[in-house]
């Protein structure tokens, strides 16, 4: 009985390595096209940078799938029979999330009008969900239209808020690199520094939600995401260069530029890196609680070793939002 727990414990575990091992080449390749392909054409006066629009085909495909896999939970609920929704409900749920990246991208890299065009998307599918609520009450309910209102936010809004990282006007890559690097640094610190010494510190974070999460493993998260915004920060360094009036760094027409004259960029980034690696936390911890309320054990299957689509990228989800303000406002 022990062999075959042990074998079936070291099949999941290769295949989590097998999945992570494709995960970084892939987003190393999605990088390097957008650090390496510059732009090629102008729209309506915009430069229109094609390297970016492989992350957006990612981002849109997470948003669908994300939608897909979170109905699917509800649906297997103890409380599905009082969330009942309805398939006009679910074809607007799903549809907005799939028209709601690239409508951002296109209005975004046109007319600079990505964030109002998602809000009127918002408002419009809202607003459908609402009329399939009121005129096909017998088969949806009110708690099932606040669970796809809910899904577009989650998985269709946050979304579109990595599109919005990937086509910032300024420091585009590097806020990809902090938001990448970070989210996985979190993950890889939570997990070493928990297994290691848990057995010392054994402390559950929350155990109602998460039994296998620990204090100290939350601690070696932040120190993981910290390391991985240094990591980001040298990246840039090293392939640019640096200009001691105004701290720029430039390849290919990717460059860092930062503007504060009383703190050096370093700790900007780190600031960063310890934000987001609380967000990737909490992201991760409220995945777990829609899972436990939902009693399932993983959102989907399609990632071997990870569980679906939004178990590995929920924390990038939350991250996203810290990282759009830090270098959409601060680091401009």
């Amino acid at each position: 009985m022990d062999t075959v727990k042990n074998n079936s414990k070291h099949s999941t575990t290769v295949m989590r390595t097998m999945t992570s091992v494709v995960y970084m080449v892939a987003v190393a390749a999605l990088c390097a096209l957008k650090w390496c392909v510059p732009f090629t054409t102008t729209v309506f006066g915009t430069n229109i940078y094609w390297g970016s629009l492989g992350f957006d085909a990612v981002f849109c495909a997470i948003s669908v799938l994300g939608s897909i896999e979170f109905l699917r939970a509800i649906d297997s609920g103890n409380d599905a029979h009082t969330k009942r929704i309805s398939l006009a409900q679910r074809t607007f749920t799903i549809a907005f999330c799939a028209v709601t990246v690239p409508l951002y991208v296109i209005l975004e890299i046109t007319w600079r009008a990505g964030l109002l065009a998602m809000v009127c998307a918002f408002a419009i599918y809202f607003m459908c969900l609402a009329a399939t609520s009121v005129f096909d009450h017998e088969k949806s309910s009110v708690k099932g239209t606040i669970s796809c209102v809910f899904c577009m936010l989650y998985c269709g809004i946050l979304s579109s808020l990595l599109a919005a990282i990937n086509h910032l006007e300024k420091n585009s890559m590097a806020a990809m690199l902090v938001l990448i690097i970070c989210t996985v640094f979190t993950d890889a610190g939570a997990y070493i520094i928990g297994t290691i010494f848990k057995r010392w510190i054994p402390i559950k974070l929350a155990p109602q939600l998460s039994p296998n999460k620990t204090v100290i493993g939350a601690v070696g998260g932040v120190l993981g995401g910290i390391l991985g915004a240094v990591v980001a920060y040298y990246i840039m360094y090293l392939c640019g260069g640096i200009n001691t009036d105004i701290f720029v760094w430039r390849f290919n027409e990717v460059y860092l530029e930062f503007q504060s004259e009383n703190i050096h960029p370093l700790v900007t980034y780190v600031l960063v890196g310890l934000g987001t690696s609380i967000l990737a936390m909490i992201g991760d911890l409220f995945e777990s609680a829609i899972k436990r309320e939902c009693g399932i054990k993983d959102m989907g299957n399609l990632l071997p070793g990870h569980g679906g689509v939004l178990d590995r990228f929920d924390s990038m989800l939350y991250c996203g939002v810290l990282v759009l303000l830090a270098f959409g406002t601060i680091i401009a």
